[in-house]
């Protein structure tokens, strides 16, 4: 089988990888109806965890392994989910990307395993602060496509929020693998990063400072209306 990732690249890969720090684990799942991409973005994924003895890979399939795709909560595929692995455990951050990385993308996988191996936000203190005290769940659902320059730092940032706080799950969604999605949210240029299923909306790859704004409104607005 071909590589999809040349030696060049490869090569790039292992040099961003040694910053991994602690074990990562990786969760692909994969649908054998209506999913083009599942296999090139098993075959990537498998590729870049072959450049890290730090990270490993769980296959797993929608239809057959049902109990583990309850459990976190995926529906579509291609989806995979990037958490920490401490011995036997594996920490679940709400990490989640739906769609093949590829393109700018694979940079925010690249980022993510980094990320997630150094078990810390890097988020400012405010941020911090502001998600710690958190009492309602909140979701984000960033819509990006390959060929945006801006994408990743949207998804890494998101991403960020969802591993400071367990209130959080963030998606990295690929646009044009789920049209329907794009559609519902009225997605018509990426990023798109939208607050709990279209509470709230934010264009363009934002300051943490914006992103932070305006989940506090989603948040305030959810607690008027109780």
């Amino acid at each position: 089988m071909e590589k999809l990732l040349s030696e060049d690249i490869q090569k790039q890969v292992v040099d961003a990888l040694q910053q991994v720090k602690e074990p990562v684990q990786v969760l692909f799942f994969s649908s054998q109806e209506n999913c083009d991409y599942c296999n090139d973005t098993k075959q990537l994924l498998e590729e870049v965890v072959e450049l890290s003895d730090k990270v490993s890979i769980d296959v797993y399939d929608l239809d057959t392994d049902r109990e583990i795709a309850q459990k976190y909560q995926i529906e579509k595929a291609p989806a995979f989910i990037i958490a920490a692995k401490n011995g036997d455990e594996i920490v679940d951050y709400g990490i989640r990307f739906y769609g093949i990385p590829s393109g700018h993308e694979f940079s925010s996988l690249i980022h993510d395993l980094i990320l997630v191996s150094g078990r810390d936000s890097g988020l400012n203190p405010q941020t911090r602060e502001f998600l710690a005290e958190l009492k309602n769940p909140v979701h984000l659902m960033v819509f990006v496509t390959p060929t945006c320059p801006y994408c990743p730092r949207a998804v890494v940032l998101a991403h960020q929020m969802a591993m400071e706080s367990p209130m959080v799950v963030a998606d990295g969604i690929e646009a044009t693998e789920f049209p329907d999605l794009a559609d519902q949210f009225f997605v018509s240029g990426v990023p798109q990063t939208t607050i709990n299923m279209g509470a709230g909306t934010v264009i363009g790859a934002v300051p943490e400072q914006h992103l932070l704004n305006e989940i506090r409104k989603v948040a305030a607005e959810k607690v008027e209306a109780r």
